[in-house]
């Protein structure tokens, strides 16, 4: 696989854990203003997921998505670490928790496939900002 496939699979992966993640996390959480804040992140994840399948398919790629392992892992990660704590903060911190780790996911695949095409790149830059975004806006659910 080259460079190009492997970049957009990563996007596709972590846009797709996005959405995942926010749409248990949607029915769990209990503030409604919260809930809003995370239909938002949710409806970007899913453009962005979208874009990422549309340029692997257009370039003739397969799109490597997430296991049904890890997705069964993360659904059960949320409802324990949600079980008795559904508070917004709670919430808040989970979800800066996994947009940190893509923050510096995305940095590294940025540098490790700087020869990607830049139409790649840029969606991979606007998946890091809405990572960055996502910390900031969450610390007022703190």
């Amino acid at each position: 696989m080259n460079g190009n496939a492997e970049l957009l699979n990563f996007i596709y992966q972590n846009s797709q854990m996005g959405v995942n993640t926010l749409s248990q996390l949607m029915d769990i959480a209990e503030d409604e203003e919260f809930r809003k804040h995370l239909q938002q992140q949710y409806e970007e994840y899913k453009d962005i997921h979208e874009k990422a399948k549309q340029a692997l398919n257009e370039n003739g790629y397969d799109e490597k998505g997430i296991s049904a392992l890890d997705k069964i892992k993360t659904y059960i990660m949320v409802n324990i670490q949600t079980l008795t704590d559904k508070s917004s903060s709670h919430i808040a911190e989970m979800l800066m928790v996994g947009s940190n780790m893509g923050i510096i996911n995305a940095i590294k695949n940025l540098k490790k496939y700087s020869d990607a095409e830049q139409s790649i790149k840029s969606l991979m830059e606007r998946l890091l900002k809405l990572e960055e975004n996502n910390v900031q806006q969450l610390k007022n659910f703190l």
